[in-house]
């Protein structure tokens, strides 16, 4: 009834599809599991490697399947359907009673990556009836790495930036459901469990109409157990996940579940990141921002009349456009990223910096924490060098510098980093009530000051002619002064410089986080 060519296709066909579909479930776990546990590279690294470890365990696990072979590769990709479709809701609505997220994500990945190795084959053997052993396996593989690249473009270009992590996985499922009702119902007079397997098509039809009206619902409801307060804004790009939490009259700002500002207390973050700096400076005509893509630093740089331009470099275009856009964080931000000396630039920062040819005058580095290995290029010697190289004479360079208190050791060797650049340098802090004690660490360019002599030039720096609401001589003074136990010589000779080869900077960071908690 079936001719071998019209065969071995439809199931070639399904193996680029399945192959496409694939990929895509790697992507979207990784992702998640980013988002809602952090630390990209670690997340991607272990997500991958185990699911391509599962298609392992799943292509042993096939030889035990002698019959009905065709029967069994439809029901594994009905299965694949649910599996994938229900992945991003379930660990939502997991993550919103459990603090164990990570180990649900990591046991999807298992389940789906054996069902995806399990397929494989399967269909080398249905149609090993059909083919040649030497044409059937090279053209099995081919196409399931021809569907690994569609499914990475279509990831990359479509379905995170226009779905989401709420459709994505809908998407992903009516693929593998796509496939498995093609076959099943072209070769229907092959299948033996006919009433069973339309059963399934039933039943997996129904769950992707429901799964596609519920998620919506499920995932906000997940977001808004993980936050305390209303989540009143909520989107993901491809670079991240941007929440907008509000109480009462206060709003909140979290990118990957981690805080940037709160209405309530931001300026004891954002004035110390800006005045001192921008007081120190010997021309604040140009200045750069990296960071920074809510406009609140930029708030408070143009607060200095003689700032002619200000440039600011940020990745994502959603946060910049939503500084701009959205009438809440305009409002908070003053319209800083729309005033006519502002001009954005989407751009990885060193990216930018490699191939920029301005001067300025003051550089302020607003970069989110230091907690993973893909940050860590920004945080490097050779960055920190770089950026010495675009100030001007008497130019100044300051950067957010995690806490002193929660980690000490990191805050140290971003101090020693910065000083192995070429600065020299002056730390400080600031407690700041929705985030704790907070650090930054400034850096000079001059031949004529040291480190001591920034100190006291700052001591001696008036902020009564800006309009602040925290920042003045007597809280600068104060925040220049710590403790024991933070800077002394014994406890800087405890951490190395952070270098792109070995960014012990991570370690730091994370070994603090933990020893505090």
């Amino acid at each position: 009834m079936f001719s071998p060519l019209k065969i071995g296709f439809a199931l070639k066909a399904a193996l680029f599809a399945t192959g496409c579909a694939g990929i895509i479930a790697e992507f979207v776990l990784s992702t998640l599991a980013t988002y809602l546990v952090g630390n990209a590279v670690f997340q991607w690294t272990i997500v991958m490697s185990l699911m391509l470890f599962a298609m392992g365990v799943g292509s042993r696990l096939s030889r035990c399947f002698r019959r009905r072979l065709l029967d069994v590769f439809i029901l594994t990709e009905f299965t694949l359907s649910v599996l994938c479709a229900g992945a991003a809701v379930f660990a939502y609505g997991v993550a919103a009673y459990t603090d164990f997220t990570d180990l649900v994500i990591y046991l999807e990945a298992f389940v789906i990556g054996t069902l995806i190795g399990f397929e494989i084959p399967l269909v080398t053997r249905i149609n090993n009836a059909y083919e040649a052993l030497r044409v059937n396996i090279s053209g099995v593989m081919e196409k399931d790495y021809y569907g690994s690249l569609a499914g990475g473009l279509l990831f990359a270009f479509v379905a995170l930036p226009h779905l989401g992590m709420t459709h994505t996985p809908i998407l992903l499922g009516g693929i593998n459901f796509l496939v498995a009702s093609l076959i099943l119902w072209r070769f229907f007079p092959l299948v033996e469990n006919r009433k069973a397997l339309a059963a399934c098509f039933a039943l997996v039809l129904v769950f992707l109409t429901m799964l596609g009206v519920l998620a919506r619902p499920i995932v906000l409801y997940g977001e808004q157990r993980k936050y305390r307060d209303k989540v009143v804004y909520a989107r993901q790009t491809p670079y991240q996940k941007i929440v907008m939490t509000r109480w009462k009259t206060h709003y909140w700002l979290y990118i990957n579940g981690q805080e940037q500002f709160s209405t309530f207390d931001e300026e004891r973050y954002h004035e110390p990141l800006v005045h001192p700096a921008m007081k120190l400076a010997a021309d604040r005509t140009d200045v750069l921002i990296i960071g920074g893509g809510d406009g609140l630093a930029a708030r408070e740089v143009l607060k200095h009349p003689d700032v002619a331009a200000l440039t600011l470099v940020d990745m994502d275009p959603a946060m910049t456009a939503l500084a701009r856009t959205h009438p809440v964080l305009a409002h908070i931000n003053q319209g800083a990223l729309n005033d006519p000396r502002v001009r954005v630039v989407n751009d990885d920062a060193a990216a930018f910096m490699a191939r920029d040819e301005g001067l300025y005058g003051v550089i302020i580095v607003d970069l989110p924490d230091p907690d993973s290995v893909d940050l860590m290029h920004v945080y490097s010697k050779a960055f920190y060098g770089r950026l010495r190289r675009h100030l001007r004479e008497g130019g100044v360079m300051v950067t957010q510098a995690a806490s002193p208190y929660f980690a000490p050791k990191a805050f140290r060797c971003l101090v020693k980093t910065i000083r192995a650049a070429g600065f020299p340098v002056l730390p400080y802090h600031n407690q700041i009530p929705t985030m704790g004690e907070w650090g930054w660490v400034m850096g000079m360019k001059s031949r004529r000051i040291d480190a001591e002599g920034m100190k006291a030039a700052m001591m001696s720096r008036s902020f009564d002619d800006i309009e602040t609401r925290f920042i003045n001589q007597d809280a600068m003074i104060a925040m220049l002064h710590f403790g024991k136990g933070v800077l002394e010589p014994e406890y800087m000779e405890e951490v190395k410089v952070n270098t792109e080869l070995h960014p012990v900077l991570y370690r730091y960071y994370l070994a603090g986080l933990w020893g505090v908690y």
